[in-house]
């Protein structure tokens, strides 16, 4: 196995090079660790591992990194095991600990690049769970051009309660259900209860089941692994999700035999590919956010532009929830994303050129996955899509949104929405108004300094969307933000309003009751004032001071990209 070492005898040296001796220190205390001598001519292997038992999303992470070392030591190398930190955006939310989640994706990916160039590391398998450990596992592969791959560590199951499925929105929708009015207690109860069955990422097309899937169609991690459930019904690590682990080890030693690199597989195509599945399927908007980032890591020409462009090639033909019926482990049943690529390829929307980390091109991948099946309504034809192109994420201009603003669309028929603005300058004053009924029909919510250096962080909004779908609003009022929103959101929602409000975008001038105008068809976002008039306004507008001085926030803001390229760190 020497001959896959190409990197790490750097830090052990191997019995034959002029460097052994200098190097006796290191293998002195890697011999304290159980190194033995053979280990010292096996390649070192990263296995990045964002466990914590604070959260369902990565409580089993650990046990699956345990499965993949001991395969990479009974097979071709030598594990180096560590852990990252992990934010659960659906713990978080709606509190000042939800700044922390979108910096986590940096400080996590900062993790993971210095373990592995720091030790040398030969290869790495990059674990994830909670969604921005799933980008944040791939940011370093690319920025260094490593050989590796990333695996999801799957979705939970669905909840269970009076016959239907559960999942962590039902019970933020069910805060807003309970607080107008329309639930009881006990029923409130009985939801918090079931919603969360077991270990697992939140179950429908949120983010991080978006982003395993963005993933998987870049062709960074297996076939088959995103749809993958991470437990069985008694909660137990799942037979799929344990036989992924084995199949990323022997992945990876395709990558190292062949020299297969982060870059030769992450390439314009393969984001392309990335961005189709994530049309088809309905997903996150945060999957915007998070590919702008991963391209620039990867050197790779990438633009908020490019997702209204495919856009208009790709019709949404995933009925998943937030919007639809179904949770991924539906997706599972008929054969998982390969299905939907085969159906995607067949009908000319995925690049089959494209190398993956199989070290074959996805047409290769997908020549013996079976046919859409005609029995099932999980994933409809393209023929017959649930909404034809250009129905789900949309990016919108005007100007309340010079850079851009994304909107979810996910099949609505909406043209138009026009109202009056209401102004909050945080998240909180916002859910509070909801859940007051201080909101009503034909209103525009406008949170504000949430964005990426103003927030900092950019907080999701799942709280008081969740809010508004509850208390019946969600088809009437429309809610805009310098923020970003869970995968889970659905409504009448825009985010990642570009340039962000603390940098003195247009969103900081906005007054209560100013007339505020979404339209869909001329792509637009826009405040009824004169150019004369937001100039004025501009020219008065004071910065707010910043509230954080120093630590990780105060760093980030300081560093930070804005929304519109993906909110990359320097």
């Amino acid at each position: 196995m020497q001959k896959l070492k190409h990197r790490s005898g750097l830090l052990t040296s191997t019995p034959d090079s002029p460097e052994w001796v200098k190097r006796a220190p290191t293998r002195a205390m890697l011999r304290a660790v159980g190194f033995t001598d053979d280990d010292f001519t096996k390649p070192l292997i990263t296995v990045a591992c964002p466990y914590t038992n604070i959260t369902p999303c990565n409580a089993h992470i650990r046990d699956l990194g345990d499965i993949i070392c001991n395969e990479i030591e009974n097979s071709f190398g030598k594990p180096v095991l560590f852990g990252t930190p992990v934010v659960a955006d659906g713990e978080t939310m709606g509190m000042e600990g939800m700044k922390y989640s979108l910096v986590s994706r940096e400080l996590i990916a900062d993790c993971i690049e210095m373990m592995h160039e720091a030790y040398a590391s030969d290869g790495i398998i990059a674990l994830s769970g909670c969604d921005k450990t799933i980008p944040a596992s791939l940011i370093p592969l690319a920025r260094n051009n490593s050989i590796g791959l990333t695996l999801y560590g799957g979705s939970i199951l669905p909840g269970k309660l009076h016959e239907r499925d559960l999942t962590i929105v039902s019970i933020f929708e069910a805060v807003g259900e309970y607080s107008a009015g329309n639930m009881e207690a006990d029923e409130l109860h009985q939801i918090e209860c079931h919603s969360c069955p077991g270990n697992g990422s939140c179950g429908g097309m949120y983010t991080a089941n978006t982003m395993a899937s963005a993933i998987e169609a870049l062709g960074m991690s297996l076939p088959g692994s995103a749809a993958n459930s991470a437990v069985d019904e008694y909660n137990k690590l799942s037979h799929e999700k344990r036989q992924d682990c084995i199949n990323s080890v022997r992945a990876l030693k395709v990558l190292l035999e062949n020299g297969i690199r982060a870059r030769d597989i992450m390439t314009r195509k393969a984001f392309e590919n990335s961005i189709t599945v994530i049309m088809a399927l309905g997903g996150s908007t945060n999957a915007v956010l998070h590919l702008l980032s991963l391209a620039h890591e990867a050197d790779v020409k990438l633009t908020i532009d490019d997702f209204e462009l495919i856009g208009a090639k790709v019709p949404l033909i995933g009925d998943f929830k937030p919007f639809g019926k179904y949770v991924m482990a539906d997706l599972f049943k008929i054969g998982g994303i390969p299905l939907v690529m085969k159906h995607l390829y067949q009908h000319g929307l995925i690049h089959g050129d494209c190398l993956t980390v199989t070290g074959k091109t996805v047409a290769e991948n997908l020549a013996n996955v079976p046919d859409l099946p005609s029995n099932q309504d999980v994933i409809l034809p393209v023929t017959k899509p649930l909404a034809p192109p250009s129905k789900h994420i949309l990016i919108l201009r005007g100007n309340l949104a010079p850079e851009g603003a994304v909107l979810k669309l996910s099949g609505k028929e909406m043209l138009q929405h026009t109202g009056p603005a209401r102004v909050f300058d945080c998240e909180e004053m916002a859910l509070n108004a909801i859940l007051d009924g201080q909101i009503h029909k034909g209103d525009v919510i406008v949170i504000r300094y949430e964005g990426p250096k103003g927030g900092p962080g950019m907080r999701e909004m799942l709280s008081p969307s969740a809010a508004l779908m509850g208390a019946g609003l969600g088809r009437d009022v429309a809610l805009i933000t310098d923020g970003r929103f869970s995968g889970g959101t659905h409504g009448i929602m825009i985010g990642h309003i570009s340039p962000e409000a603390h940098v003195g975008g247009p969103l900081a001038i906005i007054e209560e009751g100013d007339i505020l105008t979404i339209d869909i068809n001329r792509r637009t976002l826009d405040v009824e004032l004169s150019n004369s008039e937001i100039n004025q306004r501009l020219k008065a507008w004071v910065k707010p001071d910043t509230k954080y001085k120093r630590g990780v926030l105060a760093k980030y803001a300081a560093l930070v990209a804005s929304a519109s390229v993906g909110a990359y760190t320097i």
